[in-house]
């Protein structure tokens, strides 16, 4: 019989990767609360915010406004996706350095199998500290590692001691961790589930373990197969190597209400544009497109089309665009937001148009 050795994956998380590359190109951020996500006016949301401004209690998805009322004397910028992605380039050749087994989540967080590299002499942990001492090599910025034996709690053992952390959850510690943590700690349990949770007494991983599987999909419907072997450590260890998006959109949120069509069609031919250079730099075309539109009051709306053929181009993406946006438009209504998302994506086919493309 073959012994099948355990998985042993990596989750690498950036410490606050947007703010730390703001403040590792420029020395006058350093050591001060660093906000990314629009300047102190805009009506935009926090993308990052630096350590240093968190201790103000500032926190990524919280609106600028409010920001700037917790940290006034913060210093507030726009985010620079060019240079992020440049730096997170530079972060994905290391980690494909030690393994082809690479499944990016974002710009700054990857899960990495690194099974095949571990032996009696190189731990687990000793690659991981290996990767972000490269990272840091490379970029001068930090990086916090958790290591286990699936990516469910490889992810939480990177959030477990940040900044600059490397935690390994194993057969021996796991339940003692997950029994300790606080439910809103636990990966896809988010403020909803988590209020609801904490209303029938779940309040930590060990409420959760005490709860029967029959029990929580009673409760929960279909996630509650998933709560009960989350409070259990139970996980995939398959990662998927060419995770392929699933969408790619842009929208913009307004310094003031608009509620011209004209201006408002301009905005989201802008945004049809950007979305294009999207589609082509990735080589991708997709058959929805989608519209998101949010009022002066906060409500929220979008329509969608599915299209027959494919679209990557601007002037495709906005014909489709403008006509939802006539429909979901209301007249008296200002607008805050606009956005425009081509989803269904796949890879772009180049062909020859013949009579039978339009039969």
């Amino acid at each position: 019989m073959v012994k099948v050795m355990e998985k042993r994956i990596i989750h690498v998380d950036m410490d606050a990767f947007y703010a730390q590359v703001e403040q590792n190109d420029n020395k006058a951020y350093r050591g001060k609360p660093v906000i990314v996500g629009g300047r102190s006016f805009s009506r935009g949301v926090v993308s990052t915010a630096s350590y240093e401004a968190r201790k103000y209690g500032v926190h990524s998805a919280m609106a600028m406004k409010v920001a700037h009322q917790k940290c006034p004397d913060g210093i507030f910028l726009r985010a620079r996706f060019d240079r992020y992605r440049e730096i997170s380039a530079q972060i994905r050749d290391i980690f494909l350095s030690y393994t082809d087994i690479v499944e990016p989540l974002s710009l700054d967080e990857a899960y990495l199998d690194i099974t095949h590299l571990v032996n009696r002499k190189r731990s687990a942990r000793m690659i991981a500290l290996e990767i972000q001492s490269k990272i840091y090599e490379t970029t001068g910025l930090t990086s916090s590692a958790g290591v286990s034996y699936n990516k469910y709690l490889a992810k939480i053992a990177s959030g477990m001691n940040k900044p600059s952390g490397t935690t390994v959850i194993d057969y021996e510690n796991v339940q003692e961790l997950l029994w300790s943590l606080d439910i809103g700690d636990f990966p896809g349990v988010g403020k909803v589930t988590e209020e609801t949770m904490k209303s029938k007494g779940i309040l930590t991983g060990k409420d959760l373990y005490d709860w029967s599987k029959d029990a929580l999909i009673l409760e929960f419907g279909k996630r509650g197969e998933s709560l009960y072997n989350k409070a259990r450590g139970i996980g995939t260890a398959m990662l998927q190597k060419d995770r392929i998006r699933q969408s790619i959109g842009k929208e913009t949120t307004f310094s003031y209400d608009r509620n011209e069509d004209e201006e408002l069609l301009r905005v989201l031919l802008s945004l049809s544009g950007e979305v294009s250079k999207r589609l082509k730099d990735k080589d991708m075309a997709g058959r929805v497109v989608t519209v998101k539109i949010r009022n002066r009051d906060f409500s929220t709306h979008t329509k969608q089309t599915m299209l027959s053929n494919p679209v990557y181009q601007t002037e495709e993406i906005y014909e489709f665009a403008s006509k939802l946006y006539m429909d979901l438009k209301d007249p008296v209504t200002p607008v805050r937001l606009i956005g425009v998302t081509v989803s269904g994506l796949e890879t772009r086919v180049y062909r020859n148009m013949t009579i039978y493309d339009f039969i």
